[in-house]
Parts: structure tokens; sequence; C-alpha cells
């Protein structure tokens, strides 16, 4: 999974309605005010990461984080207030984000992050993986791929099964982690507000990230077991004790009997020579073709 970016977009709220604060003697209560507790002012942040680089001594030479970045419009106020003169600019939210801005946030800031951060030994070959939102485009979207090879990488689009939240790292766990640290923060308005989360992003530590990471592979070896669904209870494999202990794992080992059965499962024609092969195993690209292969078939036959 070392050539994979997770993205993803999420709105992180000004406030909660309810907050628990720890105060030292005689401390003032943080001052919290808006116009309703059913519009708490919000932003929209578009997320990406990888999966972070350790090296035989346990240092990280690639923290994974490839950027967050708000869905914002920079416009002039329209008359003068206490706060800033008529003509100041100021941030906006942007209300709804469509298929344009969204592309453009791939294209004029996500690309850029991705050559400015990736390390120089990482794949050449990128996949950008991202859910089944409306606005997403796809890997075939003709003004992406004229943008998707640059600075001698390719970028390419993929997108996550459906009803899968699992799947992505940043709703399974990072959004949630930053989400935390944020809110202890207590911005007061939209401008701290996009400190507050950008601040959350950098100070979140590599190990987190790397823990998720983790944790996804143990999700989708549950998919699996399933046959695809997502009815299954969520793994707990507790990560931070076996890091504590030494003896986290770098990655999660995917029973052979497991494999077999999904992709007879998906195409019992296939079965057979996929036995063979990892019976075998001899040969690791003919085992991933036969896969591959079978997978491709299942698609075209569900999509008939």
């Amino acid at each position: 999974m070392y050539d994979y970016i997770h993205i993803d977009e999420k709105w992180f709220y000004l406030t909660k309605k309810t907050q628990r604060v720890y105060l030292a003697h005689k401390e003032t209560v943080p001052y919290r005010a808006a116009k309703s507790s059913k519009f708490i002012p919000k932003a929209m942040f578009f997320g990406a990461v990888a999966r972070p680089r350790w090296n035989r001594f346990g240092q990280c030479t690639f923290d994974g984080k490839i950027g967050i970045f708000p869905f914002i419009n920079m416009v002039p106020a329209q008359r003068d207030s206490k706060n800033r003169p008529r003509g100041s600019i100021e941030i906006k939210p942007t209300e709804s984000v469509n298929q344009e801005v969204y592309r453009s946030m791939l294209i004029q800031q996500l690309i850029p992050a991705i050559l400015r951060k990736w390390p120089s030994d990482g794949p050449s070959i990128i996949f950008i993986q991202q859910d089944n939102a409306r606005v997403h485009i796809t890997n075939d979207d003709p003004i992406w791929q004229q943008h998707n090879r640059q600075g001698g990488l390719t970028f390419i689009l993929t997108q996550q099964p459906p009803n899968s939240p699992d799947c992505i790292i940043l709703d399974l766990g990072f959004f949630r982690s930053m989400q935390s640290l944020m809110h202890k923060k207590m911005p007061k308005n939209i401008t701290e507000l996009i400190t507050a989360v950008e601040d959350a992003f950098g100070e979140l530590h590599p190990k987190t990230l790397t823990n998720v990471w983790i944790s996804l592979q143990l999700h989708l070896n549950e998919i699996l077991k399933v046959k695809g669904s997502n009815d299954y209870i969520q793994p707990h494999f507790g990560t931070k004790v076996e890091e504590d202990n030494g003896r986290l794992r770098i990655q999660v080992r995917i029973p052979t009997q497991l494999v077999r059965e999904a992709i007879a499962f998906l195409n019992p024609n296939r079965d057979q020579q996929l036995t063979q092969a990892l019976t075998e195993n001899e040969d690791a690209a003919q085992t991933t073709e036969i896969i591959q292969e079978a997978y491709d078939q299942a698609v075209e036959e569900t999509q008939g």
C-alpha cells in the first residue's frame, strides 16, 4: 500500500454544542458564541494522506501527510463593520462543492503537494483512492488526463468499494483524531478554524497514521470473510499496545484459504487455476494476474 494516497472531504464545525474543558482554580471559562446551536459555522476540508515510511532505526523518513486544504473563497467585504473596513478581503467557506471545484482541487492543490512531498524512492505510479460521491471525477476525465503525468509520476484515480466507509484511511480514524485535536484549540471564527485544522493535521504523530493503515488491512481481511459485504464486526487488534511492546507488524497477513474462498466466490471457474498457483507459490505475478482476471470477469458479469 505504499503506492496509494487516500483522499476525502469532511466538514469541520467551529464548535460543538457541548464541550468539556478542564480549568485551573479560578480560571475563566472560554467564551463561545453562535447565532444558533442548529447552525454552527463550518468549513469543508479536503484531506490527502499516504502510508508513512520508517527506516530500520525506527526513524520516520516520510510522515505520509500530503496536505489538508479548505474549500474557501476570498471575497471583498460589502460594507463597513467594527471588524474590518469595506473592501477588505474576507474568507468565506464554499457553500457547495461541484465537479469543477473538486477537479480544480485535485489539479491545483493535490498534485503540487504530492510533487513536493513524495519520497524520491517512492513508486512512480501512484493510485489516488476516493469515495463514490457524485461530484467526484473518474480517471477517464479528459481534463484530468491532461495533468495526471507530472514530474516523472503518474496519478491514477480509483474508487473505493461502494458502501464501505472503512476502506478509506481518513474515515477509518484519521479525521476523528484530527477533530479531537482541533476542538481543543476552541477557534472563534472561520479564520481560526482553518488554522486550528491545519495545526491539528501537522501535530498528529505519524505513528497514529501508521496504526490506521494497519487497521485498514485488518478490515480488508474481515471484508474478505463476508465476501465483500459490510456486515462484520470491526476488528480490534490493539495496535497501540503492540507498538509499545515493539511487536507491531508492518503488514497483516491474509490467510491463503481466505483468498481462495474469495476468488471462488467471484468466479468459480478460476478456483482450480488459482489453487494451483497458490500451492506452487512460484510466480507471484501469475497469481496476481489470476486474481485480477477473476475480479474483472466478475465485475463484467455483474454489470451485464
